[in-house]
């Protein structure tokens, strides 16, 4: 089963079924949450500049701050375990809603701080849900097609995004105010799409909503938290300076930070299915090494060389390739976890990932304040040559938990998931 529809007149009839549905409505609240958190991460390191007057040492502080309700993840999520996973988005999805219609009231590094821990509460928990909810659409062998179609529909409301903001900004249509409310209402739009997902397990329909347990923390699933601990390290080294130093030391304004997202977006919508079929076809753990090895290029590029079309290439090529470490990381929990562990397992990664994404900032932020902002970048190359050598560690085939096993052999015996055909 997958969320691709069938052609002709069969297209309707599919959208009706239980699968159909579902992926209707996770490709409407996908395009919609791409489109609003494309469009403020275009404009919020120039609001925090120019409007706010944040140097480069706050950039790391505010994004620590954004970074808290992530390592906090894992005890929200144990907090409304019983609730659904699309009622849980939903939920996420209106909170991201009203922080981003916030923003606009602040002037100052304080007075922002509440809405960015507001609206990261609500990207954080979509991050965890997105891909349970996905990969509950098609069966394992299928799942990287499955994250690599949903990266390319993300990337389609972002490029939309950048389309929008690109030609508002030039032509002074919108200002930062008026597009963090646009934003607001696009989660809004997210919202009200995927509260009635429907339950389902490897395309087909539960009769019953998989119980998730409020916090799972397993040894088997060690080397998912190592990669998860590792990339929250080098990915929000990056994503706190990464555009700062193309604004800051580059001069780069609104209109060209735009079209360098506005590249990088139509790059990754183009390639996502394309990108989702080779982690199907080589596995996670080839895609994982050649990406760690991408990563460990373009931020020692970004570092060593002083050059406004190299830090835009790396800056290009770093963006393209930083979902598959998250996408690949899912796909190895899923071929080692039972299914009602794959959510909270996701939550708990994310809490790990977060937990260096808070201190990381703070500290590479500080030594800003005493060496340039290369040293920095430096380090985050270093958090991808580990990353690299725990790949090498890899195999689902023999690391898969007791409780996989055991849903192994129910599923190999013909025992009772309590599932109907889903289409």
């Amino acid at each position: 089963m997958t969320i691709s529809p069938p052609g002709g007149a069969g297209s309707l009839a599919w959208l009706r079924t239980p699968v159909g549905r579902g992926a209707a409505m996770l490709t409407v609240a996908t395009a919609a949450a791409g489109f609003a958190m494309a469009a403020q991460q275009n404009i919020v390191s120039n609001y925090f500049e120019r409007d706010l007057g944040l140097s480069g040492p706050q950039f790391g502080y505010i994004t620590a701050i954004r970074e808290v309700p992530g390592f906090l993840l894992i005890f929200l999520t144990a907090l409304f375990y019983r609730m659904s996973l699309p009622k849980l988005t939903a939920g996420a999805f209106v909170v991201l809603a009203v922080g981003y219609a916030c923003f606009g009231l602040s002037n100052s590094f304080w007075s922002v701080a509440p809405w960015v821990v507001l609206s990261s509460m609500g990207y954080h928990t979509w991050l965890q849900t997105q891909y349970a909810l996905g990969l509950s659409l098609t069966t394992e062998g299928r799942s990287g097609r499955i994250l690599g179609r949903l990266s390319a529909i993300n990337n389609g409301g972002a490029l939309v995004a950048m389309l929008v903001v690109l030609t508002a900004f030039q032509w002074g249509w919108l200002g930062f105010r008026s597009t963090f409310v646009v934003c607001g209402a696009l989660a809004l739009v997210a919202a009200l799409a995927i509260a009635r997902f429907p339950a389902l397990h490897d395309g087909q329909v539960r009769v019953d909503e998989a119980r998730r347990q409020p916090i799972v923390l397993r040894r088997a699933y060690r080397f998912y938290y190592v990669l998860s601990l590792l990339d929250g390290a080098r990915q929000q080294i990056f994503f706190s300076f990464g555009l700062w130093v193309l604004v800051d030391h580059f001069g780069l304004g609104v209109p060209t930070i735009s079209a360098v997202l506005l590249s990088v977006t139509a790059l990754s919508m183009g390639a996502g299915s394309w990108i989702g079929r080779l982690i199907d076809r080589h596995g996670e753990r080839q895609m994982l090494a050649a990406v760690n090895v991408a990563y460990v290029v373009a931020l020692a590029g970004y570092a060593l060389v002083d050059n406004l079309v190299v830090a835009v290439a790396c800056y290009v090529v770093y963006s393209f390739i930083f979902p598959l470490s998250a996408m690949g990381a899912a796909i190895y929990l899923r071929k080692i976890a039972p299914h009602e562990d794959i959510a909270p397992s996701l939550a708990m990664g994310l809490t790990m990932q977060h937990a260096a994404a808070v201190v990381v900032p703070i500290a590479t932020g500080f030594v800003l304040n005493f060496v340039g902002y290369q040293l920095p970048f430096l380090i985050a190359a270093g958090f991808a040559s580990l990353t690299f050598f725990v790949t090498r560690r890899l195999s689902p085939e023999t690391q898969k938990s007791a409780g996989r096993l055991a849903a192994d052999a129910r599923a190999a015996g013909g025992g009772p998931w309590a599932v109907g055909r889903g289409s």
